[in-house]
């Protein structure tokens, strides 16, 4: 079974126990939403859900994200006041980085960053129970990246 199919599954059940019915339109968003690797918002969905089901709806989906997001299956973002993109619930904790002119948003993890957070909080006495980075930038001219740690 390959990853898709195995995080669909893992959607349905959730929507299931939840008492919700797998109906042919949550089925569509269900299977953008494991197939995607990028951070869609609400719009993005319902126009790739579309194409798989014609007779879905935009309330559809919000009602779908909002469930998946209530069972911790999806995790909701509002970047720069922008409108509301998703993701899948990562396993590993990542931060995001912003480009301000694409909207493209680009997942990292630094241990460096982890650190100094834990040793600032640790100074200030405390226990960091969650947090969430997000930087905003633009790409610099001629500048490629450069994947470090």
């Amino acid at each position: 079974m390959t990853e898709e199919a195995k995080k669909l599954r893992g959607y349905e059940a959730r929507l299931r126990e939840a008492g919700v019915r797998i109906t042919r339109p949550r089925r569509a968003i269900l299977q953008i939403l494991s197939e995607t690797a990028d951070h869609p918002d609400a719009m993005e969905i319902f126009q790739r859900a579309s194409s798989i089901d014609p007779t879905i709806s935009l309330s559809t989906v919000y009602r779908t994200m909002k469930l998946l997001e209530d069972k911790g299956e999806i995790q909701r973002h509002a970047f720069a006041g922008g409108p509301s993109r998703f993701e899948q619930a990562a396993a590993e904790h990542h931060d995001h980085l912003i480009d301000l002119d694409t909207g493209d948003v680009i997942e990292f993890h630094s241990e460096r960053i982890e650190q100094l957070q834990d040793e600032i909080a640790r100074r200030l006495g405390y226990d960091i129970v969650h947090h969430r980075l997000e930087l905003y930038g633009r790409k610099r001219k001629g500048s490629k990246p450069t994947p470090r740690e």
